[in-house]
């Protein structure tokens, strides 16, 4: 029998709206129009002495009677949030009911304010918890090792929230987790270096871990509360608690940790980037409720040591960015001086092997291989290439586990279980290939990670997590270390700078003269075919839709009248659409008229027309150094407007868009940049970035036609220049065209 269950499982539960909150706490949602009640935690009922009937669909005053806080102090409290729209400075607020003294949490959202209650905690201990955020701070600001700033980090938690045990767990690129600092009572024992599998914290929870940075279970074996709703609710939209602090808890996870004998836990989110680095993972032997305030504290210190991940990760990236740029900027210098592809790469003082952190390196080109360091053997490295051409669609590709990918591999992996790919020509088996070695790992789990689902006495399939946490220890085999977005970026910079060389040198013989002979009587004919046999139906189409509307439109429905207005908007989006494919068509056989350009005058009336199609939101676009050179006006025009329309387009998620035009001349050419905040997209899937009609995956939800760019690729290599870019997702781009000061040289 086979069993289609497993812990991926996990990642299909609606931990956002369990419909229950922990018993510890005490939930109301009310709208916010009305002050009405809708939602409200069963226990309510014990706080205030009423039934829950009586309160639901009843406003706050039924449910304030028995608290110190006034009706009208708590509305206006409220509309204070609303205002500002943010309830930091509010929450918490104490409130004395029944004689106990709680701390009220608010916060609105899904159109609904959701007040939660919970009790007050020790507060004598706040000096003590704030001379420990002082000293986290000096310490973040000091350049200690970052294992010394875990661990101490790991230790004033463990003060701040007096739990048993405090670990910080690191994610690795497969979301597991390894713990890498720990703070705990002396007789438990250590779980420091200890995997877990990505399974035991799935995908939805890790979401959600980057919204709600602190996450509490007070009591693993207490009784959550219903939450009861008002009947004239829908039944099937559940209240969402994303942002509560009293969430209950998943019936999975309580049962994982009972089997480790946890009976409260409680998380804070370490954040790079804005994703997911890594959890203070705390457990405590005995139920234990952490005061809103400690958590804070705890809150507080775990974004510092946040700030200082992405401090010291980005002082690293701008070191080996710098490295990678030298490397690569000797190398284009060896190809100019060269004229020689094979000399340049692999025979001078830096070669294509100093690029990236690789220990071996392949390059294939004119039917033969040339091999530096460690790398496979020659029969190898024609099945590798074989298969990269059915494979990989791209013109580069990456990975840290080639023999998972490609099995055959796993006989070299101690010279090759990682490999950076660079196609250099598909038809003519030209390629450009790094390689590492397999890193072999022995990895103690805590506990085996591969029995995740039981099977009951009737049969039922169920998730089970497991129960033994005993040390489980494997070897893995067969990976390396990720190849960095910089290595990525600078091997798609040198393959425009092969590139170039291979152009200039075999324009009259290679493979593809005849090929590109066929092509452009391809592109008459359909040049041809869209300008008169496409156009001309559209043309029509638009001009009867209007007599339609003109003549007849006044005994229309509005809904009628909206779907002929569709159809001209259409028609005249398939106009552009024609117009730009008709472009890109002539771009290859028109004549270049190089003349000297006035960047600056052109980059600014680019900037003007650009504000004014995106005048309804903030943008600012920055021009620095222009320099001028000799090229065709109108492509050039073409390209910067393509290049600072999009660069302004995808920045419309973002509050305020900033786009940023620089130029630089270095030597016979000019550089320009055009850089941008906005979503960026990830180096490793640009593969694709100037092919027609190719949109990235992140891209899909922004309106485009996939021109633009093949358009800009045929613009610069018409003029023997260059084009790479640089991003990360959710961090901007950045595009590097490079021209010749006079592309007729």
């Amino acid at each position: 029998m086979t069993l289609n269950v497993d812990l991926t499982s996990c990642e299909q539960e609606p931990i956002h709206i369990l419909g229950h909150v922990q018993s510890h706490g005490y939930l109301v949602a009310i709208k916010p129009e009305t002050y009405s009640i809708v939602h409200a935690s069963a226990n309510v009922a014990e706080l205030v002495g009423q039934p829950i009937s009586e309160l639901l669909g009843q406003s706050l005053d039924a449910l304030l009677a028995k608290t110190d806080l006034p009706v009208n102090n708590l509305k206006e409290l409220l509309n204070v949030g609303r205002r500002g729209g943010s309830w930091d400075t509010i929450n918490p607020h104490q409130v004395r009911i029944g004689g106990r003294l709680f701390n009220l949490i608010i916060h609105e959202h899904d159109g609904l304010l959701l007040l939660e209650w919970e009790p007050t905690g020790d507060t004598s201990n706040l000096p003590f918890n704030q001379r420990l955020i002082a000293e986290a701070l000096n310490e973040v600001q000091s350049s200690r090792q970052l294992t010394d700033l875990l661990q101490n980090t790991a230790r004033r938690v463990k003060e701040i929230i007096g739990f048993d045990r405090v670990m910080v767990y690191r994610f690795g690129a497969d979301w597991h987790g390894q713990v890498i600092a720990e703070a705990k009572e002396p007789q438990l024992e250590s779980f420091l270096g200890l995997h877990y599998p990505a399974s035991d914290i799935p995908r939805q929870a890790r979401e959600l871990y980057k919204i709600n940075l602190v996450r509490l279970i007070a009591d693993v074996g207490s009784t959550p509360s219903p939450i009861l709703s008002s009947p004239e609710l829908s039944e099937d939209r559940p209240l969402d608690l994303t942002h509560s602090t009293l969430r209950a808890v998943s019936t999975v996870h309580i049962e994982y940790l009972r089997n480790m004998g946890v009976q409260a836990s409680m998380s804070i989110s370490l954040l790079y980037r804005g994703e997911l680095w890594g959890l203070m993972s705390c457990h405590h032997y005995s139920p234990r409720l952490v005061d809103y305030s400690a958590r804070q504290s705890a809150r507080f210190v775990s974004q510092l040591l946040s700030a200082a991940l992405e401090f010291r990760r980005d002082a690293e990236d701008q070191q080996q960015l710098q490295q990678s740029r030298e490397y690569g900027q000797q190398l284009h210098e060896q190809l100019i001086a060269d004229d020689d592809v094979v000399r340049a790469l692999t025979k001078r003082a830096v070669t294509a092997l100093d690029l990236n952190s690789a220990t071996g390196l392949v390059l294939l080109f004119n039917n033969q291989q040339y091999h530096l360091g460690k790398t496979p053997d020659e029969a190898a490295i024609r099945d590798l290439t074989t298969w990269l051409k059915t494979a990989n669609p791209n013109t580069f590709m990456e990975t840290n586990q080639l023999p998972v990918l490609y099995p055959p591999a796993e006989a070299y992996a101690g010279v090759g279980a990682g490999l950076l790919a660079i196609e250099l020509s598909r038809e003519l088996n030209e390629y450009l290939l790094w390689f590492k070695p397999e890193r072999i790992q022995q990895v103690t789990w805590a506990g085996n990670p591969e029995k995740p689902v039981s099977v009951s006495e009737n049969g039922e399939v169920r998730l089970s997590p497991r129960k033994s946490f005993a040390a489980w220890t494997e070897l893995v085999r067969n990976t390396t270390d990720p190849w960095t977005e910089v290595e990525v970026s600078a091997a798609v910079k040198l393959r425009e700078d092969i590139l170039q060389i291979v152009t200039r040198q075999a324009n009259e013989i290679r493979l593809l003269n005849q090929r590109l002979q066929a092509a452009y009587e391809e592109l008459d004919a359909f040049s041809y075919t869209v300008s008169h046999d496409l156009r001309t139906p559209l043309s029509s189409i638009r001009c009867y839709a209007e007599i339609l509307l003109e003549e007849y439109g006044q005994d229309f429905n509005p809904d009628a009248r909206a779907l002929f207005q569709k159809i001209m908007d259409s028609t005249d989006k398939m106009r552009a659409l024609i117009r730009h494919i008709l472009y890109y068509s002539r771009m290859g056989r028109t004549e270049i008229n190089a003349q000297p350009i006035d960047m600056r005058k052109l980059l600014e009336s680019i900037r003007e027309e650009v504000l004014i199609s995106e005048k309804d939101r903030a943008l600012k676009i920055e021009l620095d150094d222009t320099p001028s050179f000799n090229a065709d006006p109108t492509m050039v025009t073409q390209l910067f407007t393509n290049l600072v329309a999009n660069a302004a387009k995808y920045t419309r998620p973002r509050p305020e868009g900033f786009v940023r035009v620089s130029g630089q001349q270095n030597g016979d050419e000019v550089v320009y940049q055009v850089a941008d905040n906005g979503i960026g997209f990830d180096m490793k899937e640009a593969g694709k970035m100037f092919d027609l009609f190719k949109r990235l995956e992140n891209a899909r939800s922004i309106k485009g036609s996939g021109v633009g760019l093949a358009i800009v690729k045929r613009i610069v290599s018409r003029h023997k220049g260059k084009i790479w870019y640089h991003s990360e997702p959710n961090r901007g781009a950045t595009f590097f065209i490079s021209f010749p000061i006079d592309p007729a040289d």
